[in-house]
């Protein structure tokens, strides 16, 4: 079988360009519903009970720096390791390979706490990553914010110089 090519899986799973995962398509969104008040802020206004997608990480369409209110998990499903840098809400920061290389260390799935600031560039030279991301409670447009590359830096500075050396957000 010859090797899927990051545009066949774009056309075979129907991924689009997205603004901070490189391309994705929702495959899931909960049609149970936390009804207004049923949940604290900042989700008072009410949530899907969860979502899930699937994303494709290439050279060109990686994972910019952003937070997303929801907790998630990262899934590996095919292609090279992604690195992943969390910046945690405590003040430390933690690099994390999601792969199929257990020996090595990596993970198949990644736990990002909501409030997380969080990037992801290929650890691999294949070319791509596909993954999944699954989310709860479900993700609104509303709960995702891009990163300050130069704020972060300086909220972080053990790890300054690897958030500059991630893909930024375009600026706006």
């Amino acid at each position: 079988m010859a090797k899927l090519t990051a545009d066949e899986i774009c056309a075979l799973l129907r991924l689009e360009p997205n603004a901070t995962c490189g391309f994705v398509r929702e495959t899931y969104r909960s049609a149970l519903a936390i009804a207004p008040g049923g949940l604290s802020e900042p989700f008072a206004d009410g949530r899907p009970l969860g979502s899930a997608l699937y994303f494709l990480v290439t050279p060109e369409a990686p994972v910019k720096l952003h937070r997303i209110k929801d907790d998630q998990l990262y899934h590996y499903y095919l292609g090279d390791p992604l690195e992943v840098l969390m910046l945690r809400g405590d003040g430390k920061a933690e690099h994390i390979i999601v792969g199929p290389d257990l020996r090595a260390g990596q993970r198949t799935q990644l736990f990002i706490p909501g409030h997380t600031f969080h990037t992801a560039r290929l650890a691999g030279r294949g070319g791509w990553f596909l993954g999944a991301s699954a989310e709860w409670p479900g993700v609104l447009p509303v709960d995702v914010e891009l990163g300050d590359a130069d704020a972060l830096a300086a909220q972080y500075p053990q790890v300054a110089a690897n958030i500059r050396a991630y893909p930024r957000p375009a600026s706006k």
